[in-house]
């Protein structure tokens, strides 16, 4: 992840949620201009219009397009799942018949993106095949991290921090998810886990390189007794239910195909 990408959503949050701080006027004139008809006049269709919109600004970022779109997608999820009626709705159904037939998204979002376009979109939309309420759940996280990020901004920072504001929200956010993260979900949902334990360790070498290298470890300012622990270990946790995931899957495929042998050979006895 780079600071462009957390600098996107925080961004984006701004323009759809508003900020109280800056007058939403001009915010909203300018999603109107990724509505139809240039007037965004329902929630969802601000919602979709933030998340074109968010695909456009991260699409000048040189990291892989994939993890761009899925950036913008638990953003989106994350959004959508805040209306009830969407949370048991299957992602890429809601993009078939409410994002791909937008003609704003098809007038932003073309075939021929160097980084993001329709082709990687759909793939990864097709990929993440999830209720709208499950993928919502890893954004609290992913949002956390994002704001990790911007306490390294070498922009506004001039000095390695000791500790970080955020990490403390990052860390029980985790705990979280670890806490209801459910293995039968699928290969979908172990990859976003797996991606999102990439983006710690990412976000610690970056924390590392940035005139950190006398701190052994990420550590979260004091927030309550459970947040004073260090983060380094997350990733540790974060690498082993990643190989735990993966030897879950494998071991479940193997036992079905074993036990529909066994019921083939059965049915062929009783023959």
């Amino acid at each position: 992840m780079s600071y462009k990408v957390w600098e996107s959503i925080n961004t984006i949050d701004e323009y759809v949620d508003g900020d109280p701080k800056k007058p939403g006027e001009q915010h909203m004139n300018i999603l109107n201009t990724y509505c139809p008809d240039g007037n965004c006049s329902s929630d969802e269709l601000k919602i979709i219009a933030g998340f074109i919109m968010l695909l456009n600004m991260l699409g000048d970022d040189k990291t892989d397009g994939e993890k761009l779109v899925e950036y913008a997608i638990l953003w989106l999820s994350y959004k959508l799942n805040q209306k009830k009626e969407n949370e048991m709705t299957i992602l890429n159904d809601f993009y078939t018949d409410n994002i791909k037939t937008n003609s704003c998204y098809k007038e932003h979002i073309t075939d021929s993106g160097e980084n993001i376009n329709k082709d990687v979109i759909e793939k990864k939309m097709k990929s993440m095949n999830m209720n709208i309420k499950d993928i919502s759940n890893f954004y609290d996280p992913f949002k956390s991290l994002c704001n990790m990020y911007s306490e390294l901004d070498p922009e506004k920072n001039t000095e390695c921090k000791k500790c970080l504001e955020n990490a403390g929200e990052f860390f029980e956010k985790y705990e979280k998810l670890k806490n209801t993260f459910d293995i039968t979900k699928g290969v979908s949902y172990s990859q976003l886990w797996s991606n999102l334990s990439i983006d710690y360790m990412i976000f610690e070498n970056a924390y590392n390189s940035f005139r950190c290298n006398n701190v052994s470890s990420v550590v979260a300012c004091p927030r309550s007794s459970v947040t004073k622990n260090t983060l380094i270990t997350i990733a540790i946790i974060f690498v082993a239910a990643s190989i735990l995931l993966g030897v879950s899957y494998k071991y479940s495929l193997f036992g079905f195909r074993k036990r529909s042998q066994k019921q083939h050979l059965r049915e062929m006895l009783k023959k």
